[in-house]
């Protein structure tokens, strides 16, 4: 679906209380299987932000998934994050309702510079010489995230688990199961594993959800940006930690544990020093299996959106060939896990 460039220059004016808008550039960027983004270079006149101006807009894409915001939540979680110190590009421009140009809710930010691919970021020279300390940034930026707690102003509208997170992850990814109608006897196992083997609440704060390659930006091996918020949550801040540790992240690198770019060691000593805490590093292994059993579900509520027809995609119908790989890893997960006796039971 194309944009409609001369509505969005109309809202962008509007927004930005501009004489004038000229829209030079709108067009689709890569990725985004749930969302879809558009490179938007405009020029402003008049107003408080004369001048060139390289943008993103965001919106939805034909069809979603159950978990995901929509976009003017997720406007207001990435507000939130860019208040609190997190490295994201500058919200800056919300547009929803019924009045909306596009016929559905968008937003804008500012463009930065860099890659996002996870593919390319692990192969990238510049990331393979700087990893061990990108792996520490991000793991300062994810300690600063996780300072939100449940009481931050703007975010009332996100629920509040009223069970232990664990558990309350386990029924979700059952019911997706459920409605998919999907016979995965390894993820019900699996399951079954993190409901008997469910820990305490190490905390309540913002998790991302999505805290991994390929959702950040990186630019000579250095972040300048983090994206994609249209999963943010209160949860375990465990929970983010494990998802980027887990082995599906890592894009082939599978001995740069954290995400294919540097090691466990950095990233998680650099959150401890950023959190002044420690976390009890034992109870990762656990958010790791969560976190391969949740892209398994995903990755089968993609291909369904593909066969359903709402929106016929060779990336959504591929990526649900990649389940009997997170079922593999999954085995050998709980298999090391039991034999270790690392999860409390």
């Amino acid at each position: 679906m194309e944009l409609n460039a001369s509505a969005v220059a109309a809202f962008v004016r509007g927004a930005a209380r501009a004489d004038a808008a000229t829209v030079e550039r709108l067009k689709r960027l890569g990725g985004g299987a749930i969302q879809e983004s558009w490179a938007l270079d405009l020029v402003l006149e008049g107003g408080s932000r004369p001048g060139r101006h390289e943008l993103v807009l965001r919106t939805s894409a034909p069809s979603t998934i159950a978990v995901s915001w929509d976009r003017p939540e997720e406007f207001r979680i990435h507000q939130a994050a860019h208040r609190s110190g997190v490295t994201v590009p500058e919200p800056l421009w919300l547009c929803e309702g019924p009045a909306s140009p596009l016929g559905k809710p968008f937003y804008v930010m500012r463009r930065v510079p860099g890659i996002a691919r996870g593919d390319q970021v692990v192969k990238h020279p510049a990331v393979r010489a700087k990893g061990e300390a990108l792996a520490a940034r991000l793991g300062a930026e994810l300690a600063k995230l996780h300072r939100l707690k449940p009481s931050v102003a703007g975010l009332g509208f996100v629920p509040v688990p009223g069970e232990a997170p664990a558990r309350a992850r386990v029924a979700e990814y059952r019911r997706y199961l459920d409605a998919l109608d999907a016979v995965e006897p390894v993820l019900e196992w699996a399951l079954r594993w993190l409901e008997r083997n469910a820990p305490p609440t190490f905390d309540l704060t913002l998790v991302h959800t999505d805290f991994r390659t390929g959702n950040y930006m990186v630019e000579d091996g250095e972040l300048t940006a983090i994206l994609d918020w249209e999963f943010a949550g209160f949860s375990d801040p465990l929970e983010d930690l494990g998802w980027m540790l887990a082995p599906c992240w890592r894009f082939g690198a599978r001995d740069r544990e954290a995400g294919g770019v540097g090691s466990r060691a950095a990233f998680l000593d650099r959150y401890e020093a950023e959190a002044g805490r420690r976390i009890p590093r034992e109870r990762l292994r656990y958010w790791e299996v969560m976190a391969t059993v949740r892209w398994a579900v995903i990755a089968l509520q993609q291909a369904a959106r593909h066969r359903s027809g709402a929106e016929r995609s060779l990336e959504l119908a591929l990526t649900g060939h990649i389940v009997p790989a997170l079922e593999l890893d999954l085995l050998r997960m709980i298999d090391e896990a039991d034999a270790a006796e690392e999860t409390p039971r």
